[in-house]
């Protein structure tokens, strides 16, 4: 009988490392996600700067939204929405705040993230940088 308690520890402590290695993976994966998004937005956002300085009168450059300035808008991408509401997006959906002009990532793994965030979402104001334009947090976001 201990042979088999002790298989059954054994058995246990290894799912249970296997477990919390899925987590860390899990978020990890995700925050690669977040982070190649981020700078797909942010290239966006230069290579429109650069058509308007070079089309200075061509009106369908003066698009606000950076998921549309993209080649192809991300399919977890929910649409624009205000910050009180981004409680509303399914987790893993990407949003835009036209009122604070903020990108907005609501996370599929909230815990992973430190300082933990209320509703589980990160933001990114969009501005300029030293006249470029920037994705910049709104907080300091690090991730475990």
């Amino acid at each position: 009988m201990t042979e088999w308690s002790l298989v059954a520890l054994v058995i246990l402590g290894l799912a249970w490392a296997f477990e919390r290695e899925i987590r860390s993976l899990q978020a990890q994966s995700e925050r690669v996600f977040v982070l190649s998004t981020v700078a797909s937005l942010r290239t966006a956002l230069v290579i429109n700067r650069l058509a308007r300085e070079l089309r200075p009168g061509d009106a369908s450059l003066l698009e606000k939204n950076p998921f549309r300035l993209m080649q192809q808008v991300p399919s977890n991408y929910a649409g624009e929405m205000p910050m009180r509401d981004v409680y509303q997006a399914v987790p893993g959906s990407w949003v835009l705040d036209p009122e604070c002009h903020c990108v907005g990532y609501r996370l599929l793994h909230p815990g992973s993230l430190e300082p933990p965030q209320e509703l589980g979402v990160i933001w990114f104001r969009i501005g300029n940088l030293q006249g470029g334009p920037a994705l910049t947090p709104l907080s300091d976001y690090r991730w475990r």
